[in-house]
């Protein structure tokens, strides 16, 4: 059941595509003028008001981070998503602060994070995690992922154990959702989205006000009522930033996927996993697969929520999770 509906989510995805595609190829000048005007209308992402915001010169792009509060360092990774960035971290990092070290990223190709227009992968947000860890980092962190961004700290973990203290995954893919390789429909919906018109034409009809804000209730948030305006502004100013269209059709068209399936069992740092009763992608009938890949895994299911509850109960969330920081060897526990 959670495999079908992975493949009704992504058959819908991609038919929304292809009708952006038909419409922007139908006549080529109308959307180009549109292209224009949508650019010339975004407005600039406003750095965030809470933390400290820090730059890092990573060699595939310059990453924008917020770094708040002393103690123990938490890395917080966002998911991905139509205007998704490290503000949905905003109040559980605030909330963390008061006894650890927090560090939000924007990873490459969202939030205020460098935009190159390059090859997409897994492997270059792998890399990228484990990077920062060594260099900003500098001493064994717990890991805090959502969505996809779970696989990727899943694989540093597995690769570089010294660097990770221990994971909490939020929603986490890559044992049976968003692992499998693009297919050929895949490919060439790509291929058509990175066409500089047509595929701008779609994305821009993909990522419009009416798009995101009916994406964020279905998709996303259990309760329709907390998507508000500030929040579909947000996401939609995140959408449209100069160069913002190449990871978010990567990742539309499969070529974020990272499969943990073989290697889960081999994770050798505790973990804690965070699910919400109503998310969808996945469902929280795929949290079996995880737990049953490593049993000794905490499972703390948030009720009435939806992809992200770190988002809608940040308090609840934050104290749950607190609670997993402070059983870990040589924590520090915040008062």
């Amino acid at each position: 059941m959670a495999r079908t509906t992975e493949e009704e989510q992504k058959r819908r995805r991609r038919k929304k595509l292809l009708k952006g595609l038909m419409l922007s190829g139908a006549a080529i000048g109308l959307p180009a003028l549109a292209n224009a005007l949508v650019a010339r209308r975004s407005r600039q992402l406003e750095a965030p008001v809470w933390g400290r915001t820090r730059r890092y010169a990573w060699s595939g792009g310059e990453i924008s981070y917020q770094i708040l509060g002393e103690g123990d360092p938490v890395v917080l990774l966002h998911s991905f998503g139509p205007g998704h960035d490290s503000e949905e971290w905003h109040a559980v990092a605030e909330m963390l602060s008061q006894g650890h070290q927090v560090y939000a990223l924007d990873l490459l190709g969202w939030g205020l994070s460098a935009r190159p227009s390059l090859t997409y992968d897994g492997e270059l947000y792998i890399q990228l995690i484990s990077d920062f860890l060594g260099d900003i980092v500098g001493q064994p962190a717990t890991v805090v992922a959502a969505g996809l961004s779970a696989a990727y700290a899943v694989q540093v973990a597995i690769d570089q154990p010294e660097a990770i203290r221990a994971l909490a995954l939020v929603t986490p893919l890559g044992v049976d959702h968003h692992g499998d390789e693009p297919d050929l429909k895949d490919a060439l919906v790509y291929g058509l989205l990175r066409m500089p018109i047509i595929g701008t034409s779609a994305l821009n009809l993909y990522t419009s006000r009416t798009a995101i804000q009916a994406y964020l209730k279905r998709e996303i948030y259990a309760a329709p009522e907390r998507v508000d305006g500030a929040l579909v502004e947000h996401h939609h100013d995140s959408s449209h930033q100069p160069g913002g269209h190449s990871a978010l059709a990567a990742y539309l068209c499969g070529y974020l996927n990272h499969t943990v399936r073989d290697v889960l069992s081999r994770i050798a740092v505790p973990l804690w996993i965070a699910w919400g009763s109503r998310a969808t992608s996945p469902p929280i009938e795929a949290a079996d697969l995880w737990i049953r890949q490593v049993p000794e895994a905490e499972l703390e299911v948030f009720r009435e929520t939806g992809n992200l509850p770190h988002a809608e109960r940040s308090a609840r969330f934050c104290q749950r999770l607190e609670r997993f920081l402070s059983s870990l060897p040589n924590s520090v526990v915040s008062h």
